[in-house]
Formats: structure tokens, C-alpha cells, sequence
């Protein structure tokens, strides 16, 4: 059996974290090796600053992303998982699983989590922007699950506009 274990939260946290990445002029710009922009990133996510959280997240991001873009196999996350357990809490109306991390980062556990559940409810619609020069990532939550871009005012545009580019201007050479 299968147990889903994250909620829309965790996948706009997992979501966010796969996306401190950007590609900005050019160059690819980490959000979590800035310390200020890394203790902001973290607050805004109500994750511990404290530097053993941050350095697992940067590692099970890299590691999730190269997950998500099919480079690595799930068995690679192994790691920010072990020692994980999930503890029922019975409420007047359900029963929520609350996540005990051991020794593992909480945030990074969670990640993982998160990454798990798309999985399961979701196969397929967590993937990367399908524009080359671009490292962010989408969940896409349309019907057809047809989404390609991260943006379609950013990435989406740029791609139609070189494809449109390429058909008018072929025999120009």
C-alpha cells in the first residue's frame, strides 16, 4: 500500500526548493548559498536555519532534481529518509501523519516526502521546464497533463517565438 504523506504545502515547499536554481542572464544562480537569501528562503518556509538544515537541503534538492529529470534513481534519495518515521495523530475527524526525521534534517525528509506523494497522486506532472535553458521546474495541474513550460509568459513565449522565428526565416540563409 502506498501512503500519501504530504498535502499542498509540501508541494509548493518541494515545488520552491526544486526552483532556488534559476537561470538569471544566463547563469545559473543558487538562492541557498546566499546566507541572507538562504535564512529568508528558510523562514518564509518555516524551516530551521540553522546550517546543518540548509547544507541537506542543498544536497537532497541536487539530488531531487536530478530525480525529477530522470538522471538518478529514486534510490538516491535513500539517504534524507533513513531513520524517517511517520507517527499517526488521531484528530476529532481524521487521523494526520506527522513525520519524526530521527537524525535525519526534518526539511529535507520532507522534501523527499512531498516528492513521494506527486508520485503516487500525481505520476508525471512534476517535471522540468521543457525549455533547454531553463532549470526550473512545474507541476503541472492541467486536465490533458500536456503543460510543457514553467511559465508560459517567460519560457512558453521565448520557445513559440524562436519556433515562429525558425518557420519564417528558413529559406532566409
Amino acid at each position: 500500500m502506498e501512503l500519501v504523506v504530504a498535502d499542498v504545502d509540501d508541494e509548493a515547499f518541494l515545488l520552491d526548493l526544486l526552483n532556488t536554481t534559476p537561470v538569471i542572464d544566463g547563469v545559473v544562480y543558487d538562492e541557498l548559498t546566499d546566507p541572507a537569501v538562504a535564512r529568508h528562503w528558510l523562514r518564509a518556509h518555516g524551516v530551521s536555519t540553522t546550517k546543518e538544515e540548509t547544507a541537506a537541503l542543498v544536497e537532497v534538492r541536487a539530488v531531487l532534481q536530478d530525480v525529477v529529470r530522470g538522471d538518478r534513481s529514486a534510490a538516491a534519495l535513500r539517504p534524507f529518509v533513513a531513520g524517517a518515521q511517520l507517527r499517526p495523530v488521531v484528530k476529532p475527524d481524521r487521523i494526520d501523519w506527522r513525520i519524526e526525521p530521527g537524525d535525519a534534517p526534518a526539511a529535507a525528509a520532507r522534501a523527499v516526502l512531498a516528492w513521494d506523494a506527486l508520485r503516487i497522486s500525481s505520476p508525471g506532472r512534476l517535471r522540468p521546464c521543457a525549455n533547454t535553458e531553463c532549470r526550473l521546474f512545474l507541476i503541472d495541474r492541467s486536465k490533458p497533463n500536456t503543460a510543457r513550460w514553467c511559465s508560459m509568459a517567460i519560457c512558453g513565449n521565448r520557445m513559440k517565438a524562436r519556433r515562429h522565428y525558425r518557420r519564417t526565416h528558413a529559406g532566409d540563409e
